[in-house]
């Protein structure tokens, strides 16, 4: 079902963090502790911000008694958006801390080949803020997925846009996993559902500076819609060279969830207005729920507009909680790999979770994406002003069933 919204102080932490925030080896595998290695983005300033929300989080309970009675210790490290940083991390995770549970990452090309060793070693895994669609078609019976799936979020953007903008699309994206998912199941879903075919295609690196040699030819196509994927530096620089190049304005620009974090809209500036992203959350959601969480971040983060990873860190800490109090733990050395399963168990037995997600979160037992894509509700927003006082408006709420898009 589709509805429509009409248009209506970091710096030690940094040092700290990019160190990594551990304890020592022989206390990290201290019997009656539970242990979660937490390893995201956080080369940028939000980045750390949602790194110390989560332990934050998860390690409040311990000052009323910890879960059950018993403490959590969370190792916080930064995986740069690496692949092999992220892998190293998972490693360090689980044969020196010997953790309970990962979670993790924010940038898909590094959840991808962490799911790979996650369920080699049997270790509960809770995707944070990765969208593309492989990291649950993957089928281990180890990785679930709080962040809403690119298989839903093309959808919500592509219907809307072919119903109120237009269905000639030109499609510009990066390498990065999140980016490339956006764009080619934004394509598989205009082709099956009109029959139409990209009006023009191309990649490039997530590191390149200059698109305007693609953006040109873009231009001399006239295209209704241009489909930008890739991170928050690529969106800012492609949407701000759209402009340079001389598309305009009438010319809709859509991107991947990622345009959602703050750098976007400041990076781009003016041209930030009328950019248009699929997300899990936006500032502007006047649930009393959301407004006492952006409350509670502007107050503790000093964040005047949390974007949708700052929920889903705080989502996903949330959930973590709730499974860890269901499950029977022995917390020794010995029972490490039962406990490791009754986590997994406990997390699949979640059902209807209600919180910061514009509809319910619900996991279940099998290595599906059916089962493991908790959250089967985006938000399209649209940025209605840029620069540092960038703002934005709530365009569509949707809600998908379980095997939409596979």
């Amino acid at each position: 079902m589709i509805s429509y919204l009409r248009p209506a102080a970091l710096a030690p932490l940094a040092v700290a963090l990019s160190m990594g925030t551990m304890s020592a080896p022989a206390q990290a595998q201290q019997d009656g502790v539970i242990r979660i290695g937490i390893t995201i983005r956080m080369i940028v300033e939000n980045g750390l911000k949602y790194g110390q929300m989560a332990k934050d989080e998860l390690e409040a309970v311990n000052a009323a008694g910890g879960i059950n009675g018993k403490k959590v210790e969370v190792i916080l490290l930064d995986d740069e958006c690496k692949p092999d940083k992220g892998i190293a991390n998972v490693n360090r995770f689980i044969h020196q801390h010997k953790v309970h549970l990962v979670m993790g990452s924010t940038c898909s090309s590094v959840s991808l080949p962490m799911v790979d060793v996650t369920a080699k070693e049997e270790v509960p895994q809770i995707v944070p803020h990765s969208t593309n669609t492989n990291i649950t078609k993957k089928g281990s019976a180890w990785v679930f997925r709080t962040s809403v799936s690119e298989r839903f979020y093309a959808s919500v953007h592509a219907k809307y846009l072919s119903e109120n903008v237009g269905k000639k699309v030109a499609y510009l994206y990066t390498t990065d996993g999140a980016g490339i998912g956006f764009a080619k199941d934004y394509m598989s879903f205009m082709k099956k559902t009109y029959n139409v075919d990209p009006a023009y295609e191309a990649q490039m690196q997530e590191t390149d500076l200059d698109f305007r040699s693609h953006l040109l030819k873009i231009k001399s196509l006239n295209p209704e819609v241009l489909a930008i994927g890739g991170q928050l530096d690529a969106i800012a620089r492609i949407t701000q060279q759209s402009y340079e190049v001389g598309i305009p304005s009438k010319v809709r620009r859509v991107a991947a969830s990622a345009a959602s974090n703050a750098p976007v809209p400041e990076l781009a500036g003016d041209a930030a207005k009328g950019l248009t992203f699929a997300a899990a959350f936006t500032c502007k959601d006047d649930r009393p729920v959301a407004q006492a969480f952006v409350k509670m971040v502007n107050e503790k983060y000093k964040v005047r507009c949390p974007d949708h990873d700052f929920s889903q860190a705080y989502e996903t800490a949330q959930l973590i909680k709730l499974a860890l109090s269901n499950a029977k733990l022995g917390l020794t050395e010995a029972t490490l790999k039962a406990d490791r399963t009754a986590i997994r168990d406990a997390i699949a037995g979640i059902k209807n979770y209600s919180g910061l997600a514009s509809g319910p979160i619900s996991f279940c037992a099998d290595p599906t994406p059916q089962c493991r894509d908790g959250n089967r509700t985006g938000i399209l927003v649209e940025y209605t002003k840029g620069g540092k006082d960038y703002d934005m408006a709530l365009l569509a709420r949707v809600s998908f069933d379980a095997d939409f898009g596979l």
